[in-house]
């Protein structure tokens, strides 16, 4: 099972971040270690003092997949859910100061929040599909995956000139505008439309 992550797929969260907007998605991995289920708890790391939550839609991948065309690109996801990339920001601009690979500010254990996984059809908009964030009970993010500027099939499209795609993994899709720092006690709730899908606290 592989993490797809995607950068810098809405225009706002670029901006916020003083980053270029991509021509291409802008890919990078977890490993399964990242993954965190189940509404378990996060626990702070000690090795940053800035870690962020960037709330994202969630493709699990339903069949085997490589050099997949765009115009059959939905035909590789049947659920989706909402989850977290956690981000050491202060480890990743250290890292992009110098030049170097951010892994270590991405990939980290528990880096990957994952919500619980519902069918498309239980989505009223599946060709925009909105979803939010809530720290201690005030909302923090909101989108509408329309606003992506890569994509659910691009997003498979071009990943898989690269890797082959497998039953079972998950493919990240980016988050919109509004991430933020979190603390110890922080209570996140995530959302599509209005189904409730993770509810966890940072410890």
């Amino acid at each position: 099972m592989k993490i797809i992550c995607v950068g810098r797929n809405y225009a706002e969260h670029a901006k916020e971040l003083n980053n270029p907007v991509p021509d291409d998605p802008v890919i990078f991995m977890k490993p399964d270690s990242a993954l965190l289920i189940n509404n378990k708890p996060f626990f702070l790391p000690d090795f940053s003092k800035e870690i962020h939550y960037e709330a994202e839609i969630v493709l699990k991948v339903s069949r085997l997949g490589k050099h997949i065309q765009k115009k059959f690109a939905h035909r590789y996801y049947e659920e989706v859910t909402i989850g977290i990339d956690f981000t050491a920001r202060d480890l990743q601009q250290q890292c992009k100061k110098e030049g170097k690979p951010w892994e270590i500010a991405k990939a980290f254990d528990g880096s990957a929040v994952l919500g619980t996984f519902i069918h498309l059809e239980q989505i009223k908009n599946r060709d925009s599909i909105e979803f939010g964030l809530k720290k201690n009970g005030v909302e923090v993010q909101h989108g509408y995956t329309g606003d992506m500027l890569f994509g659910f099939s691009r997003i498979i499209e071009y990943v898989s000139t690269f890797v082959t795609l497998k039953m079972g993994d998950l493919i990240y899709t980016g988050t919109p505008a509004g991430v933020g720092k979190i603390q110890i006690n922080d209570h996140l709730e995530g959302y599509i439309e209005d189904k409730k899908l993770l509810d966890f606290y940072v410890k």
